[in-house]
């Protein structure tokens, strides 16, 4: 019965992978506005019912790379000990998420530049970086001194930590030569001394 649900695990996510990678391929090709879902069905050969069970939108299969990255680096945290305080779990977690970071492909930095360039796209990854804050938030909770434990205090580390690696980033993609791994840990030592 496990082996079942992880097969359909596995073809859920690559179903995802495809359409996700047909999006970008498309809107790198022909423009992000020119593409429609029934492109992107085409191209990775579902129907429009597969690509609704999975994706909202193109925008949201266009960025759905960011999404599993952000709920990874919030698997980070969590996986750490739990005895460590939020910003030594976020440090540790922000140290094992470069370690683990992606070669970034001239398909992956033509979706960054759409990313930049569109409203639509925008408007989506905030709403991602928003519904990951929320299980980061929760996370930091635990991880909280009693002394100054507070929802608004977890919500406000969880969004400046995914601020500073969001951040971080567009500083990286205007300056190449920066070293994205260090820039990353930089930014979050910035937040940290607001919050340590």
């Amino acid at each position: 019965m496990d082996t079942n649900a992880g097969l359909r695990e596995r073809k859920k996510m690559a179903t995802r992978t495809a359409l996700h990678q047909a999006a970008v391929r498309l809107a790198a090709d022909q423009g992000l506005d020119k593409v429609t879902v029934e492109a992107i069905c085409d191209a990775a050969d579902v129907s429009r019912r597969t690509f609704s069970n999975h994706f909202a939108s193109k925008e949201e299969a266009l960025l759905y790379s960011d999404h599993e990255r952000l709920r990874r680096f919030v698997t980070l945290v969590r996986e750490r000990p739990a005895t460590e305080t939020p910003w030594q779990a976020l440090t540790a977690a922000v140290e094992g998420f470069n370690a683990e970071g992606p070669a970034f492909d001239e398909e992956f930095m033509d979706k960054l530049r759409m990313v930049r360039r569109h409203i639509s796209l925008a408007t989506h990854q905030a709403a991602t970086y928003a519904a990951v804050e929320r299980d980061l938030a929760a996370e930091i909770a635990t991880r909280l001194p009693e002394a100054t434990a507070s929802p608004l205090r977890a919500r406000l580390l969880a969004a400046a930590t995914l601020t500073s690696m969001r951040v971080s980033f567009q500083y990286w993609l205007d300056q190449p030569d920066a070293g994205l791994d260090q820039l990353r840990l930089d930014a979050l030592g910035i937040v940290g001394e607001k919050f340590d």
